[in-house]
């Protein structure tokens, strides 16, 4: 591995979501750059099918590499149930994928019933399907494809009476159905943890990837002998092809921290 240990720790998402995991990575790493790619346009990958999944992910990979990075995360389920196999043969560099939290949530339920709620592209790959039959046969799974969701986060529709109503449509028939834990399996959907709080209460556990993907991120840093030890202020460029107020919004830019609106 020949990257240097200064040069930035690279992000992509279908949109904005992927920031969520972002804030985690910027949380646990202080010391590390990096540069997320927020593909807005082409929001949300869950409705495309296999071959334009990939398209698009090998599109931002080589971007990222462009710009030095040291290592990429896939911050967007359907990219990494779909394409991240194939990312990780194809380039000489380490890849931190997004999946479904379903083995935490299979180990925390008492009433041995999860609802996950997730994309279309998600749900119906084969990396899902492979890790979904590796958790208890005696957990029930209540798959529910949240369509319409990340299209309302990324017209910065979050707070909105249509969000809020969409919500319970998905949600609310999960209460009645037995489920104590709720997997986000979208990168978007961390966003709206306040809104399913009010419709679910506290009896259900909802359940994301951030923090995991944020040790994990660690984790492959130090493997690979690619922590940043130098004393220089980290840096974080976020760069969108679509609707940049939205992501201001989101992640609240400062000195460190720039938005920067371009095609790509």
């Amino acid at each position: 591995m020949s990257k240097s240990n200064n040069y930035p720790i690279g992000l992509f998402d279908s949109g904005v979501g992927g920031t969520s995991i972002w804030k985690e990575i910027k949380l646990l790493l202080p010391n590390e750059s990096t540069i997320y790619l927020s593909d807005s346009k082409n929001a949300p990958y869950g409705n495309k099918n296999k071959e334009d999944i990939i398209k698009l992910s090998i599109k931002n990979t080589e971007y990222l590499i462009a710009k030095n990075c040291k290592l990429i995360v896939v911050a967007c389920n359907t990219a990494t149930t779909n394409a991240i196999k194939l990312l990780r043969e194809k380039y000489d560099i380490p890849f931190i994928g997004i999946e479904p939290a379903i083995k935490p949530a299979a180990l925390k339920t008492k009433t041995n019933t999860i609802g996950i709620l997730a994309t279309k592209g998600t749900l119906n790959s084969k990396l899902f399907e492979k890790t979904s039959n590796k958790i208890n046969q005696k957990i029930i799974r209540k798959e529910i494809i949240g369509k319409g969701l990340v299209e309302l986060i990324e017209n910065g529709k979050l707070y909105s009476d249509e969000m809020t109503q969409l919500l319970s449509s998905y949600i609310t028939p999960l209460m009645k159905q037995n489920v104590d834990c709720l997997v986000l399996g979208c990168t978007h959907y961390p966003y709206l943890i306040p809104q399913i709080r009010e419709i679910v209460g506290h009896n259900i556990q909802i359940i994301d990837s951030g923090e995991a993907v944020a040790r994990q991120t660690k984790a492959i840093l130090e493997k690979h002998q690619l922590v940043n030890t130098s004393n220089i202020e980290a840096t974080h460029q976020l760069f969108i092809n679509k609707n940049k107020k939205f992501l201001e919004f989101l992640i609240q830019t400062n000195n460190q921290i720039k938005v920067i609106e371009k095609d790509f």
